[in-house]
């Protein structure tokens, strides 16, 4: 087993994903990218291997299965990343009533279980050698309700307080984690989860993905817990707690309704 750093990069082949796996071929770390379109992820790793000079190993498993996260472990076939990044995800719009209990069940799996199984998976051998960063995808939507999109906001809820408490739990021992919360990000999000044409995104400012994760790279690197990319969202943030919950749900559902609706 090489003692070369490695990165493992969940939903690695676009958006967010993409951008980070970039930061750290830009600092010379080997990276294994998880994703499930081949043809991007051989792409990115030649792009890689060429520009950088790094090694880059492609794992094309979709994460959302009931034992992607296991596959995707047991394809490490021992190699220890010091690096840990909970990014594939996907979001579903509708109000509970009329979305499909099957797709919400998919992102459930994605979101929640597949990001917990690889942070256990991957914390033994982190734990053995001393040393490892944990970044995991929350989003500002993790610090409100969510109608619309009531389970992927629960679901970033859970990664925000998985994360924090991961955080403590791990104190001293030289395994940090950070929790990411981009608030709205120029990426192919919105048209996956089918929301295009919400006030959400057409009201709000909207945040490159190189800026995002730039953001929340250096944060991990620094063994911060939370990082909110932007004075906007770290403002709204902040006036979140201040407010009622009732007007901070009715206010999300303003913003969240189709275009016509509104």
């Amino acid at each position: 087993m090489s003692h070369a750093q490695w990165a493992l990069v969940t939903g690695a082949s676009s958006g967010i994903g993409e951008a980070l796996a970039a930061c750290f071929a830009r600092d010379g770390i080997n990276l294994v990218l998880v994703a499930r379109s081949e043809d991007k992820l051989q792409a990115l790793a030649q792009r890689w291997r060429g520009e950088r000079g790094i090694e880059v190993k492609t794992l094309c498993i979709d994460l959302a299965l009931t034992d992607g996260a296991d596959q995707v472990f047991a394809a490490l076939d021992g190699l220890v990343p010091s690096y840990l990044v909970n990014n594939a995800g996907i979001g579903l719009y509708g109000k509970v009533q009329d979305t499909d209990l099957d797709a919400e069940q998919r992102l459930l799996d994605l979101n929640i279980r597949s990001l917990t199984r690889l942070c256990k998976l991957c914390l033994p051998a982190m734990l053995a050698q001393g040393y490892g960063h944990i970044l995991n995808l929350a989003s500002t939507a993790a610090f409100q309700p969510g109608p619309y999109m009531a389970v992927y906001y629960a679901s970033k809820a859970y990664v925000l307080s998985l994360s924090e408490a991961m955080a403590e739990d791990l104190k001293g021992t030289g395994v940090m984690v950070t929790a990411l919360c981009p608030g709205p990000t120029r990426s192919g999000f919105q048209a996956g989860a089918g929301m295009e044409g919400t006030g959400l995104f057409k009201r709000l400012a909207m945040a490159e993905v190189g800026q995002v994760a730039e953001v929340g790279y250096r944060a991990m690197m620094n063994g911060r817990r939370l990082a909110i990319p932007g004075f906007g969202n770290k403002l709204l943030v902040q006036s979140l707690r201040l407010l009622p919950r009732r007007w901070v749900t009715a206010m999300v559902a303003w913003l969240s309704r189709p275009a016509k609706s509104r």
